[in-house]
Formats: C-alpha cells, sequence, structure tokens
C-alpha cells in the first residue's frame, strides 16, 4: 500500500504540466544570433555574435533522433555556457527518401527524458518543435495541418512534465509556400491548425518564425510584406485573432542568398534589418541560416567559404553593434554521468533504461524502492 502511494504522488509529480517561468525579455537581451548545424561549429559562431560589445547571443542547432549522445551534447552545454552562447534546440527527425520521417509520442518522450539529463547554460531551454511542417516532405510526406496541431499540443504537455524549464516554441512555417499538392499557404495551415486544437498558439510560451526576404531570398530589406523579413508582424497579426495578444518572437531563420547579391550588399542589407524590422521589441533572437554550409545547396546562404573561412558579410554582421544579454543562468547540478565505453542506444542502457540512468539521484532511489525493492 505504501509503494502504491508513492507510485500515485510520483505520477502526478510528473505528468503536472507547467510553464515556462524567464521572460528572456525582462532582462538586457543580445538578439543577436546564427543558425548552425552541428556542435562544432559554436566557437565561431560566438566570434559572430559576441562581437561588437555583444554577449550572450544565440545559436539555433538541430538535433536527430539517434543522435542522443551525452557526451556530444554535455560538452556543447558546457561551450555554450564558457562562450556566454544561448542554445536554441530544433528536434528533427532522419530523412527517408524525399520526405523526413513523422515523429511520434515516443520521439517526444525520448527526447524530454534526454534533454532534461543535460545541464543547460541558461535557465530557458529553448525547443522548436520539428520545421516547415507545411510542406509535407517535413511531415513523412504528408500536409496535415490537425495533425500537427494535435502533435505540438502533446509536445507541450510531455516536455513541460519533464521540466517547467523547457521553453516551448512552434515549427517555423515556410512563409513563400502556395497551395498545392505538397505546399500549404503558411496562414491557411495555421488557421487549420487552431481549428484542430483550440488555443493551441496561446501554449506557446514564444514564436518561432521564418521570416525569409522572399522572392527568391533577395527582396530588399525595407520591402514589407508577409513572405519579407516583416513577416513575423503578419503572423502576430494572425494570432490575435485568436486572443494571443503578445509573443516573444523567435526569427531562427532568415538571410539573402548571396549568389545573386554582393557579400558588402547583404552587409548592408543586415544592417539595416537590424534598425528596422529587427528592431520590433517582441524579438528574442535571430539567428539567419546558416553559418557554415560547406558544399550543397545551402551553400548560397552561408557566412563561410568552402574552406569554413568568414566571408564580407560575416565580417559585418560580427562588427554591428549589440549589447550584453544578461539572461537567468541555470545551475550546474551535475546529475549526468557518461559512461564514455557505453553504447547510448536505449535499448541498451542498463539498470531500467535510458529514463532511469539519466534521472537524479533522488527519482533514482524513488523507483528503485517502488520497483526494485527496498
Amino acid at each position: 500500500m505504501k509503494k502504491f502511494i508513492v507510485l500515485l504522488f510520483l505520477l502526478f509529480l510528473i505528468r503536472k504540466p507547467c510553464f515556462a517561468v524567464s521572460d528572456p525579455l525582462a532582462v538586457p537581451n543580445n538578439k543577436f544570433g546564427i543558425h548552425i548545424l552541428s556542435p562544432e561549429e559554436i566557437d565561431l559562431a560566438a566570434k559572430l555574435v559576441n562581437t561588437g560589445g555583444g554577449d550572450w547571443g544565440y545559436v539555433t542547432i538541430p538535433i536527430q533522433a539517434p543522435d542522443r549522445d551525452l557526451e556530444k551534447w554535455q560538452k556543447f552545454m558546457d561551450k555554450a555556457r564558457e562562450l556566454h552562447i544561448i542554445p536554441i534546440i530544433r528536434l528533427t527527425t532522419l530523412p527517408i527518401s524525399e520526405n523526413w520521417q513523422k515523429p511520434d509520442d515516443f520521439d517526444l518522450v525520448d527526447f524530454g527524458n534526454f534533454l532534461n539529463s543535460l545541464d543547460w547554460p541558461v535557465k530557458n531551454r529553448y525547443l522548436i518543435i520539428y520545421n516547415e511542417v507545411n510542406r509535407a516532405s517535413e511531415w513523412g510526406g504528408e500536409l496535415n495541418p490537425e495533425a500537427y496541431a494535435i502533435f505540438l499540443n502533446k509536445a507541450i504537455d510531455i516536455l513541460k512534465s519533464k521540466s517547467s524549464d523547457f521553453f516551448i516554441l512552434n515549427a517555423g512555417m515556410d512563409a513563400a509556400a502556395p497551395n498545392n499538392h505538397v505546399l500549404m499557404d503558411e496562414f491557411t495551415y495555421l488557421k487549420r491548425m487552431e481549428a484542430a486544437v483550440p488555443g493551441i498558439f496561446q501554449k506557446l510560451d514564444g514564436w518561432n518564425s521564418h521570416s525569409y526576404p522572399n522572392p527568391d531570398f533577395s527582396a530588399q530589406p525595407y520591402e514589407n510584406r508577409r513572405n519579407t523579413i516583416y513577416g513575423f508582424r503578419y503572423e502576430l497579426s494572425l494570432l490575435r485573432q485568436y486572443g494571443v495578444n503578445s509573443k516573444p518572437v523567435f526569427i531562427t531563420e532568415t538571410g539573402w542568398r548571396k549568389d545573386g547579391i554582393a557579400p558588402a550588399t547583404i552587409g548592408k542589407f543586415y544592417e539595416q534589418a537590424f534598425n528596422t524590422a529587427w528592431s520590433d521589441k517582441n524579438i528574442v533572437a535571430v539567428t539567419p541560416f546558416l553559418l557554415t554550409a560547406g558544399a550543397g545547396p545551402f551553400e548560397k546562404f552561408s557566412f563561410t567559404d568552402g574552406g569554413g573561412n568568414p566571408l564580407e558579410h560575416f565580417n559585418k554582421y560580427a562588427s554591428l553593434p549589440k549589447i550584453a544579454g544578461n539572461p537567468e543562468l541555470a545551475p550546474l547540478t551535475k546529475n549526468l554521468t557518461i559512461n564514455h565505453n557505453q553504447n547510448n542506444n536505449l535499448s541498451e542502457e542498463p539498470s531500467g533504461g535510458f529514463f532511469v540512468s539519466t534521472l537524479p539521484r533522488f527519482w533514482k532511489d524513488i523507483l528503485k524502492f517502488l520497483f526494485w525493492g527496498e
């Protein structure tokens, strides 16, 4: 009977949803950031976003479902703390043929357990729930705003049950998408999300936007339309129709293509953008896509050349005047114990699996008491 009562209490604690408590706009905030693809890029990112008087800039970085490597990602978090970088983690799956896999509830639980096991540099643990889902290729080949709204609602509840510090952001949308069999207009998608799960946007901690300078990633920074760098304002206007009057804004993808515009001009565009559209008081972070692309389809957006060397618009961006951010820091718990010789495959974890192995000692003791004897 005693074990049963303790179990009920434990389930109540881990299932109760709660909300992020630190307002990133209530303190000095350095909104400059950059999108990176791997943890190894963080040193160069710091030289871009924490210069010109800046401190505690941002990086957006994706993490794939199989990439739950404790040592790798704790090193990234430790480096972020050392370099004063605030991470924004975007959850991703794996590409299968022409589509990204559609995630399921188990992905959310596994990500929640894994990310909750890490020591983060700041209190707010920024998480983006997948990417541009109004493109069928990003959601298992389907255009299904109802399914994504239901999934996002579950994601908020599941992740918040792991930690009140998770700061949940929606998938940024492709704002230039038309309506056809593989793409859906962003506003059509958002309206169908709200119809499927009324109040879904109110549950978010912030709003994530992909406000690119379209058409063709080359519009002037002063052009003010739905599919330009001002796109986030049109999105917020739609949200106000659903009673969402204010949300911190994270522009986690934006940027000009450098195969048609001179790097010096792109540098000037960024300066103009931060002085106009991105001076909006609701913006927390702007993380242009992309720091280093190497060879491939994203090369036209890269801030570096094929050898990883900074281009002219990198230097201009780095020199722009910034402020020193002062985010609420996370305490160092050091609950994480890594076995460097052990595969991080979830199915191979001993003594209760990955979930138990990454819990703080307090919770481990409760589970041992309940299931493995006194």
